[in-house]
């Protein structure tokens, strides 16, 4: 089957690098402590790329690395990732005694988590790590304050036999993009409750863990003995209303690029993509750009009726140097392609490249402005990314 693809996302690893050694100067001392880093390196590195983003964290800096789901896990074991790694959520049956066997950390977020783990270790003839996950004011994952004492009794019992070590402890917080939120001081203030439950019954602690990018970037307060940073890695900002990835010195790693694939001349009043959306205005000339919402372009994106300065869609940079140019998507984005208003009397041919976001530094695009023009964040523009988009990688080591 061939690997043809008339678009690419370029990641840079150096850039993951960098971003790393940034999140690490942040957790650097504060409180009379250093906070190690954990990357979190789920749903394929935000969409870029596992394997080749966990390396390039573990060269940065990072000193843990953290999945989501089992898979994930295991594939960086299988990919000779070494190091410590946690993985947290999977449900009943689950596949834990290949956990401990690759060694990698676990979380337990409800009784009968520790009862399927201690099984898997009676049945492996291994010892479980385990982190308490723990509601501190989310309503999801974990458990609450009161369910704690029951369930640290049985863990300690667990860790007493040799089954488990209970060595790590920790939660999400809910507002953490909001630093100032009356929650955020709440939920520590829950989690320093939990942590002293925790160490009064026994459990041999390693690492308290609470502050997601936002909280690494914005709140000492949060970061303890392990920061757990995932958007930051790779150089977005998850406070956008408060600092870009400049300001915060992070360089986003990702570049989305495509060749444009029909360019014609159209006249005045002819409709543009599925139901017309946008009709262009003037004699002009339209691009297509083989990209769609089957590749995770957002369909939100589109562009409807043409305002003042053109399309009202997303963003997407036509050209380089001096003369390049920030155009919008119009009409509605389609499931292989979306198409470009390029202007009357415009120069470009099939297969010039454009760029749908980058790090911004040509004053392009970025992820960010992506997910402004489809009203979400930048986290899913990167991860929605599709598999048959293929990646390259720069700056590997």
């Amino acid at each position: 089957m061939s690997t043809y693809f008339p678009a690419r996302a370029l990641v840079d690893l150096t850039a993951i690098r960098s971003n790393v050694r940034a999140l690490a100067g942040h957790a650097a001392p504060s409180l009379d402590r250093t906070a190690q880093v954990m990357a979190v390196v789920k749903a394929d590195a935000y969409g870029h790329g596992l394997l080749p983003s966990a390396r390039a964290a573990v060269q940065g800096g990072a000193t843990w690395l953290g999945t989501a789901q089992i898979a994930e896990a295991l594939a960086l074991r299988a990919g000779g990732v070494t190091g410590r790694i946690l993985t947290w959520l999977y449900a009943p049956g689950a596949p834990l005694g290949d956990l401990l066997d690759a060694d990698v950390d676990v979380s337990v977020a409800a009784p009968w988590a520790l009862d399927e783990v201690v099984a898997a270790a009676r049945e492996r003839n291994r010892v479980a790590r385990v982190h308490v996950k723990v509601d501190t004011g989310l309503g999801r994952n974990g458990l609450t304050l009161d369910a704690l004492p029951a369930f640290l009794t049985g863990a300690v019992a667990a860790q007493s036999a040799g089954l488990v070590e209970i060595v790590g402890i920790w939660s999400h917080l809910a507002f953490a993009d909001d630093p100032v939120h009356p929650t955020v001081l709440a939920q520590a203030d829950v989690f320093d409750a939990a942590v002293r439950l925790a160490e009064q019954a026994g459990a041999h602690l390693e690492v308290r863990h609470l502050a997601n990018s936002a909280a690494t970037l914005t709140n000492p307060r949060m970061h303890y003995d392990l920061v757990r940073p995932g958007l930051a890695v790779y150089g977005l900002s998850p406070v956008p209303d408060l600092a870009g990835p400049t300001e915060l010195g992070l360089r986003p790693a990702m570049t989305l690029e495509a060749q444009l694939a029909t360019v014609k001349a159209v006249p005045a009043g002819t409709g543009v993509s599925y139901a017309h959306a946008y009709t262009t205005p003037a004699d002009t000339v339209l691009g297509v750009v083989p990209l769609g919402y089957a590749d995770g372009i957002p369909r939100h994106a589109s562009g409807g009726p043409a305002a003042a300065t053109g399309p009202t869609g997303a963003p997407v940079r036509v050209g380089a140097g001096p003369t390049a140019r920030t155009l919008r998507v119009a009409g509605r984005v389609c499931m292989d392609q979306f198409v470009l208003d390029l202007g009357p009397g415009a120069q470009e041919q099939a297969g010039d490249r454009v760029v749908l976001f980058g790090d911004g530094a040509d004053g392009g695009p970025t992820a960010q402005d992506w997910a402004d023009a489809a009203q979400t964040i930048s986290y899913e523009i990167t991860t929605r990314l599709g598999d048959r988009v293929p990646r390259v990688y720069l700056g590997e080591d």
